[in-house]
């Protein structure tokens, strides 16, 4: 007898979990009364206590992570599946499944897959890692489960934050900060993944403040670095990127800042006399109204896609050479695959060069020229005439 859509996946759902077979199971279109909930991301899980389903209800600023045992968790998701959410994919060693409720009938759609292999899983639990898996800050923040190992739904935050520590590791190493004690500041430090992750990198030598313009947000942070004795070098305060007084800083990070935010966070490390600047720029909107294409792009530039990554290219250039301008050795590089984040430039600046050089600004003139860029948020904060 043919099942219809709903039992069907319910089913196969309950096979996957008492086989030992699911990888993982996302809801997703949430229909309930809470308007903040965005996704419901299940895993298997093995703690000491046994065999559990962790899951990780994902808010707008916030993610709740509760685990449950295979028939407990089977009758909430058959509760919820249908009700509050009307999607659902599951993920299993052989199969993809995929059921719709949303608009007319459910429908459910399944794709055959290659066995997973966990190797590959294993050797990378192995790996020699600078922010270890099992700090307990990534668990009090739904990075990491009770047993240390990244939840499914932040594989790729876990990713993010390894990388961008290594990054850092190395400017750190690479500069006259390494010795010393260092003043940090992460300016949109959002939920502070990365604020944490600069802390615990540091040590006791360094000193970080996380600036979130969102209240609920700082009062989390707050909270986790209390709980995991952190307060003495970890701190966070609300406040904008464009309003919040710094005074003196030895590294400015802003990492996704949108639009002249980041440019903001720029003028504010230069000011601080930071001799390190980290940022990863975020929707670029101020250059595209103001280009006008050269003779030789006017062509290609009618096409929107590709005027807007010029104007992503040519604001972003227009940073690393006024910061060069501003005294700075900078690099702009692939922050982490595109596989992981669309955002994935990062731009770091290091202090130490002289200021003012004549030939940078007129190279600076002349690349704005070429655009027919006028004006530039950074240029204007560094007191710089790009005509």
């Amino acid at each position: 007898m043919n099942l219809p859509a709903r039992e069907k996946f319910v089913a196969l759902m309950r096979e996957a979990v008492v086989g030992g077979t699911l990888a993982k199971l996302t809801l997703g279109k949430p229909a309930g009364a809470d308007k903040t909930l965005k996704n419901l991301f299940v895993r298997p899980v093995a703690l000491k206590s046994g065999p559990r389903l962790a899951f990780v209800w994902r808010h707008k600023t916030r993610d709740i992570t509760k685990n449950f045992a295979a028939e407990e968790a089977l009758t909430l998701l058959e509760s919820m599946i249908g009700t509050e959410f009307l999607d659902a994919h599951l993920f299993t060693a052989t199969i993809n499944v995929q059921l719709e409720m949303g608009g007319g009938a459910p429908r459910i759609r399944s794709k055959e897959t290659a066995p997973r292999s966990t190797a590959a899983a294993g050797n990378d639990r192995t790996k020699a890692r600078v922010i270890s898996e099992g700090v307990p800050w990534l668990r009090a923040l739904g990075v990491t489960d009770e047993s240390g190992r990244p939840l499914a739904p932040m594989t790729d935050k876990f990713r993010q934050i390894e990388k961008f520590a290594e990054i850092l590791g190395h400017l750190v190493k690479d500069s006259p900060l390494e010795k010393g004690p260092v003043r940090v500041f992460d300016m949109g430090c959002g939920k502070g993944y990365l604020t944490f992750a600069t802390s615990e990198l540091l040590g006791d030598r360094g000193t970080v403040c996380g600036v979130e313009a969102r209240p609920d947000l700082v009062e989390l942070c707050s909270g986790v670095a209390a709980s995991q004795g952190l307060s003495g070098r970890l701190s966070f305060r609300t406040g904008s990127i464009s309003t919040t007084e710094i005074g003196e800083a030895d590294v400015l990070i802003a990492l996704h800042a949108c639009d002249t935010a980041t440019d903001d966070a720029i003028a504010k490390g230069v000011k601080a006399g930071a001799s390190l600047i980290v940022v990863a720029p975020c929707c670029q909107k101020e250059i595209r109204p103001q280009i006008v294409p050269p003779p030789v792009l006017a062509g290609v530039l009618r096409n929107g896609i590709f005027l807007e990554r010029q104007a992503e290219f040519v604001t972003d250039a227009l940073r690393a050479m006024l910061l060069e301008w501003a005294g700075y050795t900078t690099r702009v590089m692939e922050f982490i695959s595109t596989e992981h984040t669309a955002k994935n430039t990062m731009i770091t600046a290091v202090g130490g060069r002289p200021k003012g050089a004549k030939d940078e600004a007129d190279r600076i003139r002349t690349f704005a020229a070429f655009y027919g860029v006028r004006h530039h948020a950074l240029a204007k904060q560094l007191g710089f005439d790009l005509r």
